[in-house]
């Protein structure tokens, strides 16, 4: 690690309203994440950048969010603090959409402070994604705290916290290493092989391009895509086809149907067209639901790849 003073700082100003936690939350898989946490209010969070590894945090004073930076890449997160904060998300247009549902309407007033973030970095995403696929989250987590562990890299920074793997590490690493981590080779070797071409997927422009070279890496489907490129690239229309429970959430909050397919999902998404992705968030931001029937699953478990 280095020092505590951070090597660069920058100043930004939210709009009123605005909660940071809330809105980053997504950038941390358990209040144990090796790589990320809220505390105190504050995000702290530990990335590989193009320009080298770094460490951000973001903290709220005054109104206002202070962006610090350590590390070879601090100059980079600090630059882009306000995306990964989800200051550039652009709401254009949702306000008219959702007031045409009384639900979406209602969650759109309420978490109106919550900001979809954009880390402009693609690899962390696919490897926490990867770990999801068709597990519970409690088996997800432990696979990528182990994995995260294993490769062992302190970030720079005041705070312990540890980077995301590199990926030619990642790539060079035997697919039965992973098995003591709860991984099977199917997912091992999903992650290898995006983490192979990792250089290409980081080089993509926009969602599309990456949901395209994402879904062409063999393991990876729409579902982790949908995953990755809405905090990557802070995608407010991605949707996550193929989740256990997401098309049963959206429709008992949408139509009051307490169980559907991605089909009935979709449909019942259709209006919000360019903010789908948007109207997941608020419903998972809200707790809502539908009814279990059944052992109780974790909202996020059992998705398709």
């Amino acid at each position: 690690m280095t020092g505590t003073e951070p090597s660069a700082r920058r100043v930004l100003h939210p709009p009123a309203g605005y909660r940071l936690a809330p809105s980053v939350r997504a950038l941390t898989f358990s209040p144990y994440d090796p790589c990320a946490r809220i505390v105190a209010g504050a995000l702290w969070w530990a990335t590989r950048t193009p320009a080298g590894p770094a460490t951000l945090a973001l903290r709220p004073t005054d109104g206002e969010l202070v962006a610090e930076g350590w590390g070879p890449g601090a100059e980079w997160v600090v630059e882009r603090a306000d995306a990964v904060a989800g200051l550039r998300d652009d709401l254009t247009g949702f306000a008219e959409l959702a007031s045409a549902h009384p639900v979406v309407a209602r969650l759109a007033r309420d978490y109106h402070g919550l900001r979809m973030p954009a880390t402009g970095l693609v690899f962390p995403r696919v490897l926490r994604a990867v770990f999801e696929q068709k597990v519970t989250g409690k088996e997800a987590y432990r696979a990528y705290a182990a994995t995260v562990r294993h490769f062992a890299e302190p970030a720079p920074g005041p705070v312990r916290l540890l980077l995301p793997p590199e990926p030619a590490a990642v790539a060079a690493t035997p697919y039965w290493v992973f098995h003591p981590f709860g991984v099977e080779q199917r997912r091992a070797d999903t992650l290898r092989r995006a983490a192979a071409v990792a250089d290409r997927l980081e080089r993509c422009a926009d969602a599309a391009e990456a949901t395209r070279r994402l879904t062409a890496v063999a393991g990876i489907g729409p579902w982790t895509a949908a995953e990755v490129v809405r905090v990557a690239y802070g995608d407010p229309d991605a949707v996550s086809v193929g989740d256990y429970h997401v098309p049963n959430t959206v429709a008992w909050a949408l139509a009051g149907e307490p169980r559907a397919d991605d089909a009935r999902m979709l449909a019942l998404l259709e209006p919000f067209r360019g903010h789908r992705g948007r109207v997941c968030v608020l419903l998972e931001a809200a707790g809502i639901q539908a009814p279990k029937y059944g052992p109780r699953a974790p909202i996020r478990s059992f998705a398709r790849y």
